[in-house]
Parts: C-alpha cells; structure tokens; sequence
C-alpha cells in the first residue's frame, strides 16, 4: 500500500506530524507504531513513580489556542496516565486514529531510486511504501540492559524500567534490588520503597536531585494558564530549553555568599527544574557551579541520616547539570527507612548475578526481582532496530559506526526524503521535548511543501554540510560542562561499544530555531536537491548554552 508519507511512531512527534501533513498539506499519511496504542515513551513509561520533569503547562502542544483551551492538566508534574489521556484527546479532536495503525513494529525501510520511494517492512509481514519516511521513534526509547554475568540463572523475576508490564509489578513482602539512580531510579526507588520488604539500591554513579515539589494545580493557577496562553508559549519557543521560564541573566559572582545561599534556598523549596535557571553561568564556569553543586550536596547530608550513607549519596564527580539533572519526590528521604539499603558499587562492585540474588565483591544480597533503572541506548538505539538502508543500499547503521552522523539532526545523506524528527545533533533531549518536536515538525512540514511546489523530488544533505553541523555541535558541546560528564548517556557510554560522542545539539533551541528557519529562507541551504549541487552549507559560529 502506497502512501505520501509514512511516520514511524505515535507520540508526540508522530501525532503531530500526522496532523501537519494530513491536515495542512492534504497528503495521504500512515502512522506505524510498535506499541498497542499511542503514547510513544508514555506508552511504555509505567514503572513505579514515573512522572514527567517538565511542568504541565509547558509540557503540552501549542500550535493549537482551542486545544489549549480544552484541556487542563491537574498536578504540577503529569503522571503517564494523564499524559497518555491528553495524546488520546489530541487524537480524538483532530481524528487521527483512523490514519494509525498499532501493534505495528517496523522492522525495515529500504530507499528504491528507481521509484524514488521507500519500501517499509513490518513484523507481521505487511509491506508499505511511501514517497517521504519521518522517523518519530523517540530519543530514549530503546532499553539498555547490562550484560551482567549470571542474569540468565536468577530464579527470580527482572525487570526494565523502559519494558515495564502493564499489568504492574507486586512488590508486597518481596526483596527487591535496583540498578541504577538516574531520573528514573530515583523516581522509582521511593516508591518501590514504599511495600516492598526490602530494597538494596545499586549506586553506579551517585547524582544530584532537586525535590519536585509536585503538587495538585489550585483553580486559581489553572485560570492563569489558560489567560496567559501567549505569553508562556513565547517563553517556551525562545529560551534555551524550551520550558516556560527564563534562565536568570546574572553571574555567581555578582552577589554575596549570602545572597547566593538565599536564592539556592528559595529554587530549592520551590522545586523543579527551576535551579539551574538560579544563575545564568552554571553551565559554562566550573567555579560557579561548584557552588550550585556543594548546595545540593550539603542537602543530601542534611536529609540523610546514616552519615555513611549520605556520603556515598553525595560521592558525586560531575558538575551539576551536567548530566540529566533530576528532580524527585523523596528519594534522599527513602534512604531514612529501615527497609532501604544503598550499595555504592564503585567501592563494592557486581561480581555477577546470582540464582538467588546480586553477588557483589563484599558479599550476596538476596533478592526475589530485580529492577533495572539502567536508563536507554539514546538517540541511536531505536533507529537501529529499523533496517535501514538509503542509496545504494547504504546501512543506517554503517554509516553511523563512529557516531551519529547528520545535518540538523535532520537528515542523512544517502538517505533521501527520510527525516528523523529529534535526532542525534537537534537540541532533543536537552529540552522540553513537546517544544523542541513542534518546531522540528513544523519545519519538515514547511520542507516537504517547498519540495511539492516545486517538483522537487528528493532532499538530502551535503557531505560537507554534515562534517561542518557536526563539528559544530561538539564545538557546542566543549563550550560547556556539559562535555566534561564524559560517563554519560549524551555521550553513549552506558551502553558497551557505543562510540562516545556528544550527541544533541547545547547551542540553544532558541538559537537553533533561528538558524533552521534561515537555512530554509536560504533556499535550504547546506541540502541537495534532486542530486543537484547543494548551496554552499553554513558555516557555524561557537555557541555557548550557558541554561541548558
């Protein structure tokens, strides 16, 4: 079956998309999803204490004033639940289910020349083409299990935090070991905490976490979202990070200790991820953000009563925000119960699994499941389980060996016509991702009606103008702290054998935003159209993101 445009995924991206394209552009579309319904990483995203980290407000479409209106979230920090009923409205409103199908996993997408189109593949055998293939698959997506010696003998039950039953997991009674406190083991942990018998935390790398302070929205708060619509999507799409606030314009060094220590107190007891916004050079001054991070350390040992265990919680050898930074409700309060244990294994590492539990160097620790919050094969992970192949039957993942490679994260060359909405070089991740995916979407819906009015038939990007985007993004990247959390999923080194780049783009999505809409007015400069001789590409100047 032949479409104008097939669309890989059924999240935020791919709705919209669907909606853009279908609705604007009056193309025939298909959307493909793995999953039984909508929802992308909300689908799946369903262990203990998953919530999103951005605020409701702002974790939202905006390219739609009447769909504003409808639709009011109820706390402070949307849970999966309500986040997927918010999608299924969305559907509902603008009828996209009827141009979905689900239980749909993509297996293959080869580029035919001849026909100019890409051939797609799914599990069951079904086969589709179309003449444009955006990949809406999602940044962390695809879960990264560690390759523990023994896992296969444990007579217990294991289980990801990314693959996470729908039926739910009964914790009552049971001895229960996590791996893993990033965002979302520290999500987890108190809440896992909270029936299980017992739970041994495994610390690979101690972290920062700001309280979330989640909290229903008063009626009140409610009204003044709605009254003042305009005024925090233009927020959202010209700050760095595409949340509704602005990163503060002064320095570290212009207060006093005092005033420091005041201001880091109040975005503390206000929460979220507001305290990186404290001071506009917490990302670009190692000084100044050791004071940001001594802050939160000192909270740690403040919360944490066993001072053993506030040490190993506080042991952290990165600067703040320089990895995901997380927020959470309680997890340095979880290690107050008398059910809770920590195990820091840099001092006390996995020697292998066990039948019966997690042999670590000092000993065994009995256990009956264990959860691993080991996080996901960002960026690439996804896009590797397609077969993907362009021109000449030129691998995705070949051409990706050393590193993603791409132009605006965008697109590839040899690959034309396909796009991939957040993909490794766009802001993605180090944003709040409804902001950063309407803007991506709008832009490839822009792209594809140029190419229809003008008979266009492909579009790629030139060799150089990938070498010169990539260049730039790690220019980018070194510009910050960001590049010194070296042992982190930006770079890939969580999972074994990925080669460690800095994959999203830290110039700002603000900055970012201007520059795609001017290569576009620039008759899509740095692109090759229809094996034409591109534009000359871009050439990038440095950019530091002091807010990211």
């Amino acid at each position: 079956m032949h479409f104008d445009a097939i669309v890989i995924g059924a999240g935020f991206a791919g709705l919209y998309q669907l909606h853009a394209l279908r609705d604007r552009l009056g193309l025939k579309v298909r959307v493909l999803e793995a999953g039984g319904d909508l929802g992308g990483t909300w689908y799946w995203n369903r262990y203990p204490g998953a919530r999103c980290d951005s605020e409701s407000h702002a974790y939202r479409y905006f390219f739609s004033r009447e769909l504003a209106n409808e639709w009011q979230s109820s706390e402070r920090y949307p849970g999966p639940p309500e986040i997927r009923a918010y999608l299924g409205h969305v559907a509902e409103k603008f009828d996209l289910r009827r141009d979905m199908r689900f239980d749909t996993r993509v297996t293959a997408a080869h580029y035919d020349e001849a026909q100019n189109l890409w051939r797609i593949e799914t599990a069951r055998g079904e086969k589709f083409s179309a003449t444009y293939l955006i990949t809406a698959v999602g940044c962390i997506s695809a879960a990264n299990v560690p390759d523990l010696p023994g896992l296969k003998d444990f007579r217990g039950k294991w289980y990801h935090t990314g693959e996470w039953p729908h039926e739910g997991v009964d914790f009552r009674g049971k001895r229960v070991g996590q791996i893993g406190t990033g965002s979302t083991g520290i999500q987890a942990a108190p809440v896992i905490a909270e029936t299980a018998g017992h739970l041994t935390v495994f610390q690979r790398t101690a972290n920062y976490s700001v309280p979330a302070r989640n909290a229903p929205l008063t009626p009140e708060f409610q009204r003044w979202v709605k009254d003042n619509y305009e005024e925090i999507r233009g927020i959202a799409q010209t700050t760095v990070n595409g949340h509704a606030f602005r990163i503060s314009e002064r320095k570290v060094g212009d207060v006093t200790p005092e005033e420091r220590e005041a201001i880091y107190r109040a975005a503390w007891d206000y929460g979220g991820l507001q305290f990186r916004a404290t001071f506009f050079d917490l990302l670009t001054d190692r000084a100044a953000n050791s004071t940001a991070a001594e802050f939160v350390k000192a909270r740690i040992r403040s919360v944490v009563k066993d001072p053993a265990t506030a040490e190993n919680l506080a042991d952290i050898d990165h600067p703040y925000s320089a990895k995901r930074p997380p927020i959470d409700s309680d997890y340095f309060e979880t290690f107050n119960r008398p059910n809770v244990a920590l195990v820091n294994l840099r001092k006390d590492p996995i020697e292998r699994v066990t039948a019966t539990g997690i042999r670590t160097k000092s000993g065994e620790h009995p256990l009956d499941i264990i959860v691993f919050a080991t996080g996901f094969d960002a960026m690439t992970g996804t896009l590797f389980k397609i077969d993907i192949q362009g021109r000449a039957g030129k691998r995705l993942r070949e051409y990706w060996k050393g590193g993603p490679q791409t132009y605006l994260g965008l697109q590839m060359p040899g690959f034309p016509n396909l796009f991939t909405i957040t993909g490794p070089g766009s802001p993605s991740v180090l944003t709040n991702m409804p902001v950063a995916i309407e803007q991506h979407v709008e832009w490839i819906t822009d792209c594809i009606a140029h190419l229809r009015k003008h008979g266009i038939r492909t579009i790629e990007p030139a060799e150089e103008s990938v070498k010169s985007w990539g260049e730039h993004v790690q220019e980018c990247a070194r510009a910050t702290l960001l590049y010194d959390a070296k042992h982190s999923w930006y770079f890939g080194t969580n999972v074994e054998g990925k080669p460690q780049v800095f994959m999203p783009y830290s110039g700002g999505l603000h900055r970012y935003r201007k520059l795609c809409w001017e290569i576009a007015a620039k008759g899509y400069e740095g692109f090759v159209m229809d094996r034409s001789r591109a534009a000359a590409p871009a050439q990038f100047a440095a950019i530091a993101a002091p807010g990211v």
